[in-house]
């Protein structure tokens, strides 16, 4: 190889880097944009109460409530991955590689059909998002059901109809 290629193939890796740098950095301030208080953990061991709804899915993301787009990545909240979802009358516990945490019931807000949130679109009402509070903000998570567990032919539009509603109950139960 002549010396112009070792530059070229240097400057290349350089620049590379250099994207990958920023976009790091990038990540980091997004992390540090909302103020949060550290999650609620899922309790290990402890005594469950009666499972109301519970389905594999994926975490798709977390955005502050009424802005799609206004990702939250601070407290582990940024990655999509794999989850399982678990309702019960102490709230909503989500258990994910990227870190489980609890919705405590008294934090619910509500749940409704989205097509999209936080840059992942998917077909009409083809998630659930949950609003819940988390110190000072209010947030959106939105999860897409992969396991159907309403028994027999259940159609996922199903599925999430039963887990909204059931949420939409609990909130009215803690607010009655």
């Amino acid at each position: 190889m002549t010396a112009p290629t070792w530059l070229a193939v240097l400057v290349l890796v350089a620049v590379v880097l250099g994207l990958y740098a920023l976009m790091w950095r990038g990540w980091r301030r997004r992390g540090a944009k909302h103020d949060l208080p550290p999650l609620v953990d899922v309790p290990v061991g402890e005594a469950e109460s009666e499972v109301r709804l519970q389905s594999g899915g994926r975490y798709v993301g977390t955005t502050v409530a009424g802005d799609g787009l206004d990702r939250v990545v601070a407290r582990g909240l940024g990655p999509r991955s794999t989850c399982r979802l678990t309702l019960t009358d102490a709230g909503l516990d989500v258990v994910r590689a990227g870190g489980a945490f609890r919705v405590p019931a008294a934090s619910l807000r509500g749940a409704r059909h989205e097509q999209g949130i936080a840059g992942k679109v998917v077909p009409p009402h083809g998630l659930v998002v949950v609003t819940w509070q988390h110190g000072d903000l209010t947030l959106d998570t939105g999860f897409r059901m992969t396991e159907f567990d309403l028994g027999g032919s259940a159609m996922p539009g199903e599925n999430h109809a039963a887990w909204i509603q059931a949420i939409v109950t609990m909130v009215k139960e803690e607010n009655a």
